[in-house]
């Protein structure tokens, strides 16, 4: 999909469509998250903290637990 800006005031808009917002689960009133790597812009709903920090936790527990076996799937 190619978008295009438009002029907003002495600013400028990126209109995001409703089949974007569905398939990033945010609505109107979500507060989205834009990041850059100097050529890419990304675009994602702020998450909640605390449910970000028990994933992370999570994450770490089931790497250090079955890393070399998921190593060796990968392989």
């Amino acid at each position: 999909m190619v978008k295009t800006l438009i002029k907003h005031g002495n600013s400028y808009a990126l209109v995001l469509d409703r089949a974007i917002l569905e398939l990033l689960r945010a609505t109107p009133d979500t507060p989205l998250e834009l990041t850059t790597n100097g050529q890419t812009l990304m675009i994602s709903p702020v998450r909640d903290a605390k449910r970000e920090k028990k994933l992370r936790a999570s994450l770490e527990k089931m790497n250090r637990r079955y890393g070399d076996d998921l190593k060796r799937l990968a392989e």
